[in-house]
Formats: C-alpha cells, sequence, structure tokens
C-alpha cells in the first residue's frame, strides 16, 4: 500500500484515465447502511442518479466522498465496495476489457447528468467500475479521515491478472519487496505515480469470496475506529496491526461489505 491519491482528482479537476476516482457500495438495507457509515465516518448523504436504483451519495464537509446504492430484493449478489477506475470513453474502455479476457456485466450506461459507466469484473472475478466523468468528477476529497486512501486487488497472485490490468487500463506495473515467500505485490502505476495495487496472497485469499478489490478508507486513530465498527454492529476481521505505511484493520459493515481502516503515516 502506497499513499497513491493527491492533488490530480479532489480540487485538481478530473482523474487521469486508469486512475480509482470513486468507491461505491450496493446494499439492501440502505437507511441502516447510512447510519453505520454516518456514524463511523462523519459522512452526510443526497440522492444521486438512479438508473440502477435508489442511490446517494456520501458527503463530507458537503463534498463527494462515496455512493451507495440500493439492490432490488430478488437479487442476491455479494455486498461489497466496488471502485471505479476512470475513463475518457467508457464503451472503449469496456470492449477492450472484454478484449482482454475480462467480462462487462453491467453497461455501458448513462447515469444522468453525473457520467457514464460500466460494471465489470477481471478474468478472476474480481469486480470493479469504469467511470467517465461529466458533472460528477469523482471522489472531491481525500487525505483526511473518512475518505478512500488506496484501493488494492487481493488474488492468488499477482502475475495471472496484472497483464490484464496493464492492458485494459495502460498501468505500469513495478513489484513490491515482500518478507513473505508466499505472498506477491506490485503496485500500478499511471504517469509514474502509485494509483492502486495487486497482492497475491496465495492459499491465504478467503474461499468464500475469492479474488476482490479492497478499499482503504482513512482513519484518525484505527484501534479506536474498528471498536466504533463493532459498537455499531460491524465486525473486525483482521485486528489493528502496523504497516510500513500505518496501521490498519480488516473490517465488515453490518451487511458484510469488507473494507480497511487505516491511519497512513506521512
Amino acid at each position: 500500500m502506497t499513499d497513491a491519491r493527491g492533488s490530480t482528482g479532489p480540487n485538481g479537476g478530473g482523474y487521469p484515465p486508469g486512475t480509482p476516482c470513486w468507491v461505491s457500495l450496493m446494499v439492501h438495507g440502505m437507511a441502516a447502511t447510512q447510519e453505520f457509515y454516518g456514524a463511523l465516518f462523519g459522512w452526510e448523504f443526497q440522492p444521486g442518479p438512479q438508473q440502477l436504483g435508489p442511490y446517494v451519495r456520501a458527503l463530507l464537509d458537503g463534498r463527494e466522498v462515496a455512493g451507495i446504492g440500493q439492490l432490488p430484493p430478488d437479487r442476491h449478489l455479494p455486498i461489497a465496495w466496488t471502485p471505479y477506475f476512470a475513463s475518457d470513453d467508457v464503451d472503449l474502455t469496456a470492449a477492450t476489457v472484454r478484449h482482454c479476457g475480462g467480462t462487462v456485466g453491467v453497461g455501458p450506461l448513462d447515469a444522468g447528468e453525473a457520467g457514464r459507466l460500466a460494471i465489470g469484473s477481471d478474468p478472476t472475478g474480481a469486480v470493479f467500475g469504469i467511470w467517465q466523468a461529466l458533472e460528477l468528477l469523482g471522489t472531491d476529497i481525500t487525505g483526511v479521515p473518512g475518505t478512500p486512501a488506496w484501493d488494492e486487488l487481493l488474488t492468488y497472485d499477482t502475475e495471472s491478472v496484472a497483464k490484464f490490468y496493464e492492458v485494459a487500463f495502460r498501468y505500469e506495473e513495478r513489484p513490491v519487496a515482500s518478507p513473505d515467500p508466499d505472498t506477491d505485490h506490485v503496485t500500478l502505476h499511471i504517469k509514474g505515480r502509485p494509483v492502486a495495487g495487486i497482492h497475491g496472497v496465495g492459499a491465504a485469499l478467503p474461499r468464500d469470496r475469492g479474488p476482490h478489490w479492497l478499499t482503504y478508507f482513512e482513519a484518525t486513530d484505527t484501534d479506536e475506529a474498528a471498536q466504533r465498527v463493532l459498537a455499531l454492529g460491524g465486525h473486525v476481521l483482521t485486528p489493528p496491526h502496523d504497516t510500513p505505511q500505518g496501521r490498519v484493520a480488516t473490517v465488515a459493515d453490518p451487511e458484510g461489505a469488507v473494507f480497511a481502516l487505516v491511519h497512513m503515516e506521512r
């Protein structure tokens, strides 16, 4: 994990293509989910595009941070945070994803005046979104508690899927030294800047989830935030621990959406 998000998106115009620019969650209980994240991160909410059903944007100090949508009652999909990668042409990017062995399950379609989107998955099944901005450029504030800090793909090994992302989103790969011989790690760069990571964890990958993207959110105090998750009805999956980038915990909200909390050293 690397401190990646910065001035290229928030307050600085659009995100460069390939950069994680938004994160969204589809749930069954909209009201309860808003209550949980409002209490955890101090988010407030306002209505967003309704093309995929009821949807709200999470705001921090009046600025867009993330989105939460309502799953239809008959859709029993995994509850998970999904990162969206910026694109200048979502239709072209979606076609490239298919050409590289991925799938596109939703779209491309217009999200009102906000932009145009598609939702796809890589060849191993990890789900991600593609976002072509119009009125909504993406996450408008980062680097403070309650905002996305990093996105990392947890998968079996980096070699099997890194080439897909390199071609589909034009990333540059850079290996990261790992003290664990059973894992491997690469960072994905855009114009020399780290924007996301791929972490190959081998047999340590949860069997009930498979390869998946994990979003890290900034926390003032990782230990206190993890305790607050428990008090609000969530779960702590990996207790707070120190890493070279800061103190991290992996948690889940009451519906089971997994995310990480991190207090990043700057």
